[in-house]
């Protein structure tokens, strides 16, 4: 199974949060599936921090890569053809990085792990 992380699934599973349903906890823990973080959710992540809104315990260029080498998370970078998805999507969602995150999943044909309810609204597999 390829799955792809919204930005609070990230979050929750690295820090071990309960907020995060046990069917997702457990797909990514599964080293049969291949785990993917977009770019734009580490994007997100940093201005976040920026803002105060979240502080890690470590610098990020220290935390993340290791975060993810840990948790056999791969990095999936924005590309061409996920832009040109981008510009398909109807506009049921307005935040720009949840709206690259199901691009990417469409362009990709990745399910995504995300408790965001507005995702369903896409032709997209969401697993909460």
């Amino acid at each position: 199974m390829d799955l792809l992380l919204d930005t609070h699934s990230l979050l929750w599973f690295i820090a071990g949060d309960d907020k995060l349903s046990k069917r997702a906890k457990h797909l990514i823990a599964d080293l049969n599936n291949r785990t993917l973080v977009s770019a734009v959710s580490l994007w997100e992540i940093t201005i976040k921090m920026g803002t105060g809104k979240l502080i890690l315990s470590r610098p990020f260029d220290e935390f993340f890569p290791e975060q993810l080498a840990i948790n056999k998370i791969e990095m999936l970078p924005i590309k061409l053809e996920h832009l040109a998805a981008l510009a398909q999507l109807p506009l049921h969602h307005r935040d720009p990085f949840d709206r690259m995150i199901i691009a990417q999943a469409v362009a990709e044909n990745l399910q995504i792990i995300s408790k965001d309810s507005v995702f369903h609204k896409y032709p997209i597999q969401l697993i909460w």
